[in-house]
């Protein structure tokens, strides 16, 4: 059982939530942050760390010596990363390719010289692009789903499982996260790390900082909020692209689950995401956004197809069922309600935090 636990991108959306909520839950652990503060708006999770009296340490994963000073860690909780799929297009390829595999490999040496606990969130963005492009859809009023007949292993309607094959271009960052997964293997294998591998869909809930490319229902809430134009961007402009999300909350307990049965979990990799139940399309998110706020903004169709995305994905979490008895307890209409709620709590100061236009007077 952890005792002392390193959160590695712990001023970050989901490394916030999991030292606050993990320090809440188990006030006998010691928890640690450590956080280089380079994501726009991660200086505001500061004080939430400090009130849930969780150590912060400013370092970054890419420096060793940064990683040195924190001592005698039970379980390392490896979340740091430069998660936009867009991030390396324009040709700066290092704070991406450093942030995510050089970061991993350290935070690995820091688990081999305590014989911690591994956690390593990755993502679904492993799975290669163009299968998924290639897939064969049905294309319903509001969205598309996966047709019931494929001709690649790994998928059916539920989702892409563990199984899909891997071959293939995935995005910089689905590259970054697939080869740091195998430096967690063979650490594991050679050198007695025990380590648990997470694949998460798109998570989402209070206190992230969401842009257009990586924290999509954040950044669909903000823009309703603060009356700010969207675009439907790519498969034709129809905005019928799907997601599943995540709670943060969510993902706290299978992470929290894990830290305490870590026999179980040692070797395991994992599909964990929303699945087709908590899954939305943009045209879906919109229409939940206009209840939740009473707000209508402009929305621009582009037809044109961004390098790297793809129609929809579901996580199928089959294998992580099997495996214990943890489901998502929120629904997506849930995960809209509380962000949005979060930014009630201080719109301005969020607002000013993320540099988005807030319409003079307010958001009514």
């Amino acid at each position: 059982m952890a005792r002392r636990v390193l959160i590695t991108g712990g001023a970050g959306f989901v490394g916030s939530n999991l030292a606050v909520s993990l320090a809440a839950r188990h006030p006998e652990w010691e928890i640690v942050a450590l956080d280089n503060l380079y994501r726009r708006g991660s200086k505001l999770n500061l004080p939430r760390l400090a009130d849930a009296g969780v150590e912060f340490v400013e370092g970054d994963v890419r420096e060793p010596g940064d990683l040195a000073k924190v001592t005698s860690l039970d379980a390392i909780v490896e979340c740091s990363a430069e998660p936009s799929v867009m991030s390396g297009v324009d040709g700066d390829t290092g704070y991406l390719v450093h942030t995510n595999l050089t970061g991993a490999y350290n935070c690995l040496e820091l688990a081999r010289r305590d014989s911690a606990f591994f956690v390593f969130l990755s993502t679904s963005r492993v799975y290669p692009v163009e299968p998924q492009v290639d897939l064969r859809l049905d294309e319903g009023e509001t969205r598309f789903e996966l047709a019931s007949q494929q001709d690649v292993r790994g998928v059916s309607p539920a989702g892409i499982s563990e199984e899909f094959p891997l071959e293939g271009a995935r995005t910089l960052y689905g590259a970054t996260k697939l080869a740091a997964e195998l430096l967690v293997e063979e650490y594991r294998a050679s050198l007695g790390v025990p380590a648990v591998i997470d694949r998460f869909g798109v998570i989402a809930g209070p206190w992230q900082m969401g842009k257009v490319d990586q924290g999509v229902f954040t950044h669909w809430m903000l823009a309703h909020y603060f009356r700010n134009p969207l675009s439907y961007i790519g498969f034709g402009g129809h905005g019928k692209q799907v997601r599943d999300l995540l709670h943060a909350l969510d993902l706290v307990d299978l992470v929290e689950r894990q830290l305490l049965d870590q026999e179980k979990w040692d070797g395991q990799t994992v599909n964990a995401g929303g699945g087709r139940e908590c899954s939305l399309s943009l045209l879906e998110t919109t229409a939940i956004c206009q209840k939740l706020t009473g707000n209508e903004v402009e929305i621009t169709p582009v037809a044109e197809t961004r390098q790297g995305d793809v129609p929809i994905y579901l996580s199928d979490c089959a294998r992580l069922f099997e495996l214990d008895e943890w489901r998502p307890q929120r629904s997506a209409e849930d995960v809209l309600r509380d962000i949005k709620d979060w930014i009630d709590t201080d719109p301005e100061r969020i607002a000013k935090a993320l540099e988005i236009k807030a319409p003079a007077g307010g958001k009514e």
